[in-house]
């Protein structure tokens, strides 16, 4: 069901304007984000027309913008890639560890966008592989999914990745398969302590070899002592790793996976209102006690863009990854290793036709349940020919 209020709404209304105040402070990949979420399902991306085989009744549908940061076009794209990781699934408990990064280096991350977080993910999937690969730990082979979020609830400058691990992994002779205790992955501190040197270590060689930028009030630390000055009461600090509880089930892992292997900045569905005081949308406030409170925030329009466009990643930047057994070179081979290893085979099938990947169900009319067919394409800025006597309209879900 289509949200009341919508982002797109919010940027309709209010971008030309803040884009023309914000001249020459937003970046290109921002500028794309919003003209294509001003566009998305709109006449100027085009469309198609579906007309109902039974009781003629016209459907017209525009084309979604497809672009990432789009909360628009999250729900095919989280469906095509969870379809795909299903059959991946082994046949035991995940868990699910989470590594953020201290606020003292959200302003360096925020202007260095792509070589921090790329030093996140390297870190925090460093930090799993070695420490269950030590006999004192685990002492084996794991794979892991790694999945960047950069916002908080608010949606303040916030990055952190979650990583969806199985609990346990191949033997190092890779002959048994070695499962971790009940519910206890492996130690929270001791991965905290790894993280922390490892994310440290990388973002001083980023320094050393001339990979970081810094403007405004940063400027100072390309100054090499200056930058070691900053990171040294990070290298004492407790640097925050939480491990959650395990999944009860692969299918649990899935439904957490649909809702955040794709999720974008704040969705629609948290939007409340758009009015003379601002934009105001649903928030949780961990503050408390560590506890979720739902509360209610209203910020100005401008503000609320910009809060949104913080969240942009760089152009090709890949936000969600595999490593140890799920790294896309070998994982196939590892993964039918661990299911031989874990159960044996099931006993084979009788063969049948496999179903069309590719392959969209047919569209119900509204009206009747009939079959829906295409019957015209319009290309970008144009309009149908053929327009329903009565405005139906729909969104195209690709």
């Amino acid at each position: 069901m289509r949200p009341v209020l919508e982002v797109a709404d919010i940027f309709r209304a209010h971008g030309p304007a803040w884009r023309l105040a914000q001249a020459g402070r937003l970046s290109l990949g921002q500028l794309k984000v919003m003209s294509a979420i001003e566009a998305c399902r709109t006449a100027e991306l085009g469309g198609h027309v579906d007309r109902c085989e039974d009781c003629d009744h016209l459907q017209v549908a525009y084309n979604s913008c497809r672009n990432r940061h789009c909360p628009k076009r999250q729900g095919a794209a989280a469906q095509r890639w969870l379809e795909a990781r299903q059959a991946e699934l082994l046949p035991l408990a995940y868990y699910h560890v989470v590594f953020t990064l201290p606020a003292q280096i959200g302003d360096i991350a925020f202007q260095n966008k792509a070589v921090v977080y790329d030093a996140l993910f390297k870190a925090a999937s460093q930090t799993l592989l070695t420490i269950a690969a030590d006999p004192k730990h685990l002492g084996a082979r794991i794979g892991l999914t790694a999945v960047l979020h950069t916002w908080g609830s608010a949606p303040t400058h916030h990055p952190h990745v979650h990583c969806i691990v199985p609990g346990g992994g191949l033997a190092l002779d890779g002959q048994t398969w070695v499962s971790c205790r009940p519910r206890f992955f492996l130690p929270v501190r001791v991965l905290s302590r790894l993280f922390r040197r490892l994310f440290l270590d990388r973002l001083a060689a980023a320094h050393a070899e001339g990979r970081l930028a810094f403007f405004g009030a940063l400027e100072g630390l390309a100054d090499r002592a200056a930058f070691a000055a900053r990171l040294a009461p990070l290298r004492r600090a407790e640097w925050v790793v939480y491990a959650k509880r395990p999944f009860a089930g692969p299918e649990a892992v899935l439904a957490y996976l649909a809702r955040y292997a794709h999720r974008v900045a704040i969705s629609s569905s948290r939007l409340v209102s758009l009015d003379d005081r601002g934009v105001t949308f649903r928030w949780k406030d961990y503050r408390q006690d560590g506890q979720a409170r739902r509360k209610l925030m209203t910020l100005a329009p401008g503000e609320f863009l910009r809060r949104f466009l913080i969240h942009v990643l760089p152009s090709g930047f890949h936000r969600i990854r595999h490593y140890g057994l799920f790294a896309n070179t070998g994982r196939a081979a590892n993964l039918a290793k661990a299911r031989a290893l874990l159960a044996p085979p099931p006993p084979p099938a009788e063969a049948r036709a496999e179903p069309d990947a590719d392959a969209k169900p047919p569209l119900a009319c509204p009206c009747c349940g009939g079959r829906m067919i295409r019957v015209e394409v319009f290309e970008r800025a144009g309009s149908p020919h053929e327009a329903p006597q009565r405005s139906v309209f729909r969104i195209d879900s690709s």
